[in-house]
């Protein structure tokens, strides 16, 4: 039998969106974002993606005219998309072409274009807290001490493949692996992802890419920063002395009574950012080990945490 080469192309062309506008529910699977919003995304993604061809195509050292050279074999609405599906799932460029029908040096070429668009779009929906008193939090009398308006912050780490250089900067001896690391700052009030600073490598104390990232330094006036027994100082961090962590265990002795019940309290709060961290790895793309040699991860984690704040907004919104 003979296969004729067009139809295996259209075999191979489920994913894209004018197919997947029939199936929402399969749309929400293959992304983790629902059609709706995507639909609205593209209304900003799309001036932006022609802004960034016409940048790119009207280079001084470019010789062909504009217009000049082949055409995309993807339209732009379906590489956002082919873009999106790669950060939830991270198949390799091979699949992935396969997938949409396509060559996977076209969908890397896809990859390179868009994900610089979602990362910018990804910054645009991280809003610092509002320190106005209507968003004051109620909080219990173990916790009068802390800041009553405040960030939560935390870090994650994801698996890189082993460098051929300076292997022991990224060996993490807590993951016993080579990593990197993310620090993510979430608001309290309503989940939401305010900051995401420049992915580090993995044996990088937390504390120490708080103060290289200088962020608490960026919050306004009345807000403090919220984080675990790896931030311990940070106070002295921030402005105004804004900044609290969980009581450690005196040297020696039990910890009392008094310091148990403030910790529990203490992590109640914080759950905030641990929640936002895992709605983020739920994209593949920032779970399995790095395939990139390390390159663009800062990019992609602040494009998922775009996803997952417009995700966050929508649900709010319904």
């Amino acid at each position: 039998m003979v296969v004729h080469r067009d139809s295996v192309i259209e075999a191979n062309m489920l994913l894209r969106l004018q197919r997947l506008r029939a199936f929402p529910a399969i749309f929400r699977n293959l992304t983790g974002i629902t059609l709706v919003l995507f639909e609205q995304m593209l209304q900003q993604l799309r001036p932006a993606f022609a802004a960034s061809r016409r940048r790119r195509l009207h280079r001084a050292d470019r010789q062909r005219a504009f217009g000049g050279g082949d055409d995309f074999d993807l339209q732009p609405d379906d590489q956002f998309l082919l873009t999106i599906f790669w950060l939830r799932h991270y198949p390799t460029q091979e699949v992935l072409g396969y997938l949409f029908g396509v060559s996977d040096s076209t969908a890397k070429r896809a990859i390179d274009r868009c994900l610089p668009l979602l990362e910018a779009a990804g910054q645009d929906t991280m809003r610092m807290p509002d320190p106005g008193r209507g968003r004051r939090k109620d909080l219990s009398t173990l916790l009068q001490d802390t800041p009553d308006v405040a960030v939560i912050i935390d870090t994650f780490e994801q698996a890189v493949q082993r460098p051929k250089k300076r292997q022991k900067r990224f060996y993490s001896g807590k993951k016993k692996r080579h990593t990197l690391k993310s620090q993510v700052a979430v608001d309290e009030e309503d989940g939401r992802i305010v900051d995401v600073a420049k992915s580090v490598p993995g044996p990088t104390a937390d504390i120490q890419v708080l103060k290289r990232s200088k962020f608490l330094r960026r919050l306004p006036r009345g807000v403090g920063g919220v984080g675990d027994l790896a931030y311990v100082g940070m106070a002295a961090l921030h402005p105004e002395g804004l900044g609290c962590a969980p009581r450690r265990k005196p040297r020696g002795q039990k910890r009392s009574l008094a310091d148990r019940r403030y910790n529990k309290a203490f992590s109640r709060r914080r759950i905030v950012v641990e929640h936002g961290i895992g709605r983020l790895r739920r994209f593949q793309a920032l779970s399995q080990t790095d395939r990139h040699f390390r390159r663009g991860h800062t990019a992609r984690v602040r494009a998922v945490a775009g996803l997952v704040n417009r995700m966050l907004d929508q649900k709010k919104a319904a």
